[in-house]
This record gives C-alpha cells, sequence and structure tokens, in this order.
C-alpha cells in the first residue's frame, strides 16, 4: 500500500492561547481531490500553513512523504488566499512562472536552466495562457493573473497542489474554467482545495473535509444538510446538488431571508 503524501496525525495548534485546530488527522493521497470547507476562523488556511512548514503544530505530527515538511518543500504547490506577488512590479509572465524552478536550483547566482524554462511554458500552456508568457503582468485582468500564479506553483513538479481560495476574485466564467484546468491537472497530482464554493466542491472533488477547529472527513464528493449543520453550526438547506446555488434556512429568532 502507498504511504501518503501528506499526513496529520492528532494535530492541535493555537494562537496566543486560543484554539485554532483540535486533534486534527488527515491522509493525502497520491489520488485525492479533497474540498475543504468550513466558516471563516474554522481553520482552513492554518491548516494549509501547517501542511507547507510555515506553522509548527502544538502537539501531533505533520509528515510530507514521512518526513518533516522542510525535507520536501518542492513536493508541494501552494496557491495562497490573498496575492503574496505584487502584480504593478515590472515583470513578465514567464519570469513570474520562473521563480517556481527557485526549488529545483541548488547552487547561489545559478542561472535558469533550458529545461526550467521548458517546465515554466509547459505550465502555462497547461492554465491556457501559453501566448501570455512576454506580456507584463501588470497588464492582465485578474483571472489571468490568478492562472499565472497557479503556474507558478505548478512549475515547482509538485505531488500536490494546495489551494487557499483559488477563484475568489474571478467572474463566475473565469471560475468555471479554473475548475476544469483543476479537473484534468487531478490526473497527474492531488489537489486540496479550500473553498466557500459548496456548489463548486460537489461538482469537483473525490472527498469532502469539513472543518470548524475539527475535521470530518468524507468519502465522496456528496454534501448533506447534516455535514454543513454540523460544520456551520446553523440550519442549512440545500436546495440542489452540483450547482452553485443554495439557500440558507432562517435561523431562529431571525426575520427575513
Amino acid at each position: 500500500m502507498t504511504a501518503p503524501i501528506i499526513r496529520l496525525e492528532d494535530v492541535w495548534f493555537s494562537f496566543d492561547g486560543t484554539p485554532v485546530l483540535e486533534g486534527v488527522s488527515l491522509d493525502i493521497d497520491e489520488h485525492d481531490f479533497l474540498g475543504i470547507i468550513g466558516p471563516n476562523g474554522g481553520g482552513k488556511t492554518t491548516l494549509l500553513k501547517l501542511m507547507l512548514g510555515l506553522l509548527a503544530p502544538d502537539r501531533g505530527d505533520v509528515r510530507i512523504l514521512g518526513k518533516p515538511p522542510e525535507h520536501h518543500r518542492t513536493a508541494i504547490g501552494y496557491v495562497p488566499q490573498y496575492r503574496t506577488f505584487d502584480f504593478g512590479y515590472p515583470i513578465s509572465v514567464i519570469e513570474v512562472v520562473l521563480m517556481g524552478r527557485l526549488g529545483h536550483i541548488h547552487r547561489p547566482f545559478r542561472k535558469y536552466r533550458p529545461e526550467d524554462r521548458r517546465v515554466a511554458e509547459e505550465c502555462l500552456d497547461a492554465m491556457d495562457i501559453g501566448d501570455l508568457a512576454d506580456r507584463q503582468v501588470d497588464r492582465l485582468s485578474g483571472g489571468q493573473q490568478q492562472k499565472v500564479i497557479l503556474a507558478r506553483a505548478l512549475a515547482t513538479e509538485p505531488r500536490v497542489l494546495l489551494l487557499d481560495e483559488p477563484t475568489n476574485q474571478v467572474d463566475v466564467r473565469t471560475e468555471v474554467h479554473f475548475f476544469e484546468i483543476l479537473r484534468q491537472l487531478h490526473e497527474t497530482m492531488a489537489i486540496v482545495l479550500v473553498t466557500h464554493d459548496i456548489g463548486a466542491v460537489s461538482v469537483y472533488v473525490d472527498r469532502i473535509a469539513c472543518l470548524n477547529r475539527r475535521l470530518f472527513t468524507h468519502d465522496s464528493g456528496e454534501i448533506t444538510e447534516q455535514m454543513l449543520a454540523e460544520t456551520y453550526q446553523c440550519p442549512v438547506d440545500l436546495i440542489a446538488h452540483g450547482v452553485p446555488h443554495r439557500v440558507l434556512r432562517e435561523h431562529e429568532g431571525e426575520e427575513g431571508a
């Protein structure tokens, strides 16, 4: 049996004494497409940062390919929730994507190899923006810039891709195209997707995890009212499965819809 790419065992984490994650255990296997949903402040971004080794658990264990995260940085591609790149900086699309190859350069001041350029170009093609390679990033639309950031993550040639709300700043049409690209990428790598878009999750992912300090995993992409009620701690009505449209039941004591 193949060992998981990522394994968390009984992980606890707090900020300044305030619990954020409690007893989280999770395996990410080679062919997983895992969607993580939950309320704001439920610990979703913190969970990803623990996988990346950007945070250390108060107790419990995080392993990437059987070792601490710092030993396998290039095994994980990461697209953060908030953009960490200044798109006003005068740099081309291909130069941004080539940054994803820095982990493969083992000597200081070494130049990019032809192999690095080839990988970067292939990642741009995978995102359907190969024709934008020489364009300045500040001249792209928001959706195109988001694709550039994902291409940079792919340039690390990861075993697993971590995405934190990757479609927050794009329109619906771009979002659908983005998820279709993820479906294709899933053929060659595991994907962990943090999102608030419950409808999109139910269409594309293989497994669901609900996180609100504690983690509850489900071995299918089906979302039930009980799952949502337990996670969001309020009653929820599902009116359509597989369609990004939902209605929340009136909370007790509230007026209006």
